[in-house]
């Protein structure tokens, strides 16, 4: 038997607590109702009239202020009664001549005798003769059965006199004027002394906690004025052309429906039907025929549609903040403990305890129930929805999010959550091993899903520059890598970064968690990039994170190092401290964050050249392009041959064969090089981008050379305007890289790997060109390939 933990316990002792408080509250309401009613009826006629008060306050002073309201009131309620109670009166003396269309309306609705509905009903009925225990079997069983005839028996009540339906109606009309003389009463002194009245509620309900009850009342009372306010108008805009257009069909008495059409509507959904059937019932008995009944209903029909979908949208702008259901279930709940007033108090009571249930803990089940908000977070609901393995909805809810939410805000607010939730779940062994794993995996699914997804401006984005001719210039960035601790999590986390980072126009790349510590820092060194991400995704220890940052500040002090501690919260700070102290500059919470912090380090870097690393076998290097004697050679024809055909396939305006010396770059071939260019000498090594291309022993494309931080602020290529580059190293006979063959445009543009395959291929002709292999016969076979090209 599995035994419930404490804080399981506790939590059903606490909810059976609450559902006692609860039972008590409803008993002493429908016991008390008659107490509990006019105080209700008070409240909310004080909600009314407290602006208008509060206005008269300034001229005339309180007392006055409240009686000429109540009186206002008062005497605009007893007006309209007095011209409802003439229409009733006129309606009732008009009834009887309606009689003949009733009669005729009812026998129209007459079946004829060889209707297939009557017919119909004689079969059921001869076959309901023939059935044991009728009255007619009975009788055909027994046909000689003598006996007494049975006598039917009938109890009549005896008819109530005028007396006693005058007592009857006399008796309702005392308690109804009762209680508005009562409602009123009470309405007087919760409006002479409503800031005490304020002040003992918060002192009796908010003890310890004054500004929560004060922001409860204060919400409560806002919407449930907005909401009576705006529903009157609504009702009026409603109910006086339902007056004038009954009026114009010919339905007598028109102004007693408008006005019943204005109070009626107060009771939600029920209360708009009431408000029509009496109209339409009454167009059918004073009708000739079925013209007016039908433009009755039309009528309400079209002023319901308009009223519904035009004026409530328009006048209430924001709901009350409870959903349709919860208002169906209020009225429901209201009418059976306090009859028709309490469908009348159903949506005001129901927008109180709303907002209680938002303001108070302990009644936070009432907004989870009754209010208009969506019942789980969207990260809850992913984290549902992936927990039954149904990517489809996963992918549906993302797609959902994504429409009025920026990819940053998907990742923050939804993902990383949903990973930070099955580690806690795991953690508390709510969630299996298995299950973790499968969730893993929809989350990385749903990345997949992501990675073309377009680039949407926001907020989170780093800002740009104009420059001084007034053209907008792309934000500095740099190399990122976004490294995991060790678990899957972190993984997808760091990907979800470098995902936005790649968006940003950072050259960003998330490892892989199977990585040992010491993989990760010696990829590092080698990749050198500017700054690292250490992703760890709470509320996982960040032991290993520290590990992690103090070797690399070890390895490389300049290095830029953020520690994302996904999913954080403020009692982080302490583990922020100690990364600090370990090497981290910055500590983030947020993909946001990080991402800011970044594009401010980028900028920081921006400012600073790089220079081409050194690679570890210079010395061999530079033996090798000695011993070939070319620095010192004059220029080759076959060489020049080779960049025109390059520069001419490429469609690039230079193409350069360029020998890197120790610290210089030679050009062997140059084609389309700026004179200006020409005439310079020699550029520094350290300047060059071919140093690159030799340290790095491979291909090298920089598709925007003002993009690359490597290259934005090298003042060679500022000073020449040079966007792109292409190079490809060659190497001696030892394969040792002595230089490049590279191609040049001073605009930026892209290389797909068919040209990047090309591109090698002429540089492994022109390596056996310089070995002195086949000179000719190798670069006519150049020639011939790029022609194919």
């Amino acid at each position: 038997m599995r035994i419930l933990r404490g804080r399981t316990v506790e939590a059903a002792i606490v909810g059976i607590y609450t559902l006692l408080q609860v039972g008590a509250v409803v008993a002493v309401l429908s016991i008390g109702k008659d107490i509990c009613i006019p105080l209700a009826l008070a409240a909310l006629l004080t909600f009314l009239l407290a602006p208008l008060v509060t206005r008269l306050e300034r001229w005339i002073g309180r007392i006055a202020a409240v009686l000429v309201a109540v009186i206002a009131i008062s005497g605009f309620t007893g007006v309209l009664g007095y011209v409802v109670a003439q229409q009733v009166v006129d309606l009732t003396v008009k009834l009887p001549d309606y009689q003949a269309n009733i009669q005729a309306k009812l026998r129209s609705f007459q079946s004829s005798s060889d209707g297939s509905f009557s017919r119909f009903t004689r079969t059921i009925e001869e076959l309901r003769k023939d059935l044991p225990g009728s009255e007619q079997a009975s009788s055909d069983a027994k046909p000689g059965s003598t006996g007494p005839t049975p006598v039917a028996v009938r109890l009549v009540e005896p008819k109530q006199g005028f007396s006693s339906n005058a007592q009857v109606v006399l008796a309702s009309l005392i308690n109804a004027c009762a209680l508005a003389g009562l409602v009123l009463l009470l309405s007087v002194f919760m409006l002479m002394r409503r800031e005490d009245l304020r002040g003992r509620m918060i002192r009796l309900i908010g003890q310890g906690r004054i500004s929560v009850t004060t922001h409860a009342m204060a919400d409560a009372g806002s919407r449930v004025a907005r909401y009576l306010v705006m529903q009157l108008i609504v009702n009026a805009t409603y109910g006086i052309p339902v007056a004038i257009g009954l009026y114009l069909i010919g339905v007598p008495n028109a102004l007693l429906w408008g006005a019943l059409a204005i109070v009626l509507r107060f009771i939600p959904y029920v209360g708009p039907w009431i408000a029509a059937a009496v109209p339409v019932a009454l167009s059918l008995a004073v009708s000739d025929g079925w013209t007016m009944p039908m433009m009755t209903i039309g009528l309400f029909v079209v002023l319901e549609i308009v009223s519904n979908n035009v004026m409530e949208p328009w006048l209430y702008g924001t709901s009350t903040g409870v959903s349709s259901l919860a208002l169906i279930l209020a009225a429901v709940f209201w009418a059976w403990l306090w009859g028709p007033i309490g469908l009348v108090l159903a949506t005001p009571l129901t927008v109180c305890l709303v907002v209680m249930g938002r303001h108070v803990p302990k009644l936070a089940f009432l907004s989870v129930l009754f209010s208009d908000e969506e019942p789980l977070a969207p990260h809850q609901e992913c984290y549902h929805r992936l927990l039954r393995a149904d990517l489809t909805e996963g992918t549906a809810l993302v797609d959902a999010f994504l429409k009025s939410n920026s990819l940053t805000a998907l990742y923050d607010t939804v993902l990383i959550p949903v990973l930070a939730t099955a580690e806690a779940d795991h953690g508390h062994d709510e969630l299996d091993t298995e299950q973790r794993a499968s969730l893993h995996q929809g989350v990385r699914d749903i990345l997949d899903d992501l990675i073309d997804y377009p680039l949407v401006a926001s907020k989170d984005d780093p800002p740009k520059t104009v420059d001084a001719s007034g053209e907008t210039q792309p934000a500095p960035t740099c190399r990122v890598l976004c490294l995991p601790v060790r678990a899957i999590r972190d993984e997808l986390a760091a990907s979800m970064l470098a995902h936005v980072l790649k968006q940003q126009g950072f050259d960003a790349e998330a490892l892989s968690a199977k990585l040992t510590t010491v993989d990760l820092v010696e990829l590092v060194v080698q990749r050198a990039p500017e700054a690292v991400c250490i992703s760890v995704v709470a509320p996982s220890a960040v032991v290993h994170a520290r590990h992690i940052c103090g070797k690399l500040h070890a390895r490389l002090p300049k290095l830029k190092i953020v520690v994302g501690m996904w999913g954080a919260d403020e009692s982080a700070a302490g583990a922020a401290q100690i990364l600090r102290a370990s090497g981290a500059d910055e500590v983030s919470v947020s993909v946001a964050d990080a991402v800011a912090q970044f594009a401010t380090f980028a900028a920081e870097v921006a400012h600073e050249m790089t220079p081409a690393p050194i690679p570890r076998d210079e010395t061999a290097r530079i033996a090798a392009l000695t011993g070939l004697a070319l620095l010192e050679s004059g220029q080759d024809p076959r060489f020049d041959r080779i960049t025109a055909k390059l520069a001419r396939v490429f469609d690039v305006p230079i193409a350069l064969l360029s020998l890197v010396d120790r610290d210089r770059l030679v050009y062997k071939s140059a084609f389309g090089l700026p004179a200006k260019l020409a005439g310079a000498g020699c550029p520094p090594r350290s300047h060059s981008v071919c140093g690159h291309v030799i340290a790095k022993n491979d291909v090298l494309v920089i598709e925007d050379l003002a993009r690359d931080v490597r290259f934005a602020h090298n003042p060679w290529l500022i000073e020449h305007g040079l966007r792109f580059y292409a190079g490809v190293p060659i190497r001696a006979a030892n394969g040792q890289p002595i230089g490049s063959l590279c191609m040049l445009d001073t605009k930026p543009r892209a290389l797909d790997g068919r040209d990047a395959r090309h591109l090698q291929s002429i540089a492994d002709e022109l390596t056996e060109l310089l070995k002195g292999s086949e000179p000719l016969a190798a670069e006519e076979r150049e020639v011939s390939a790029v022609e194919v090209r």
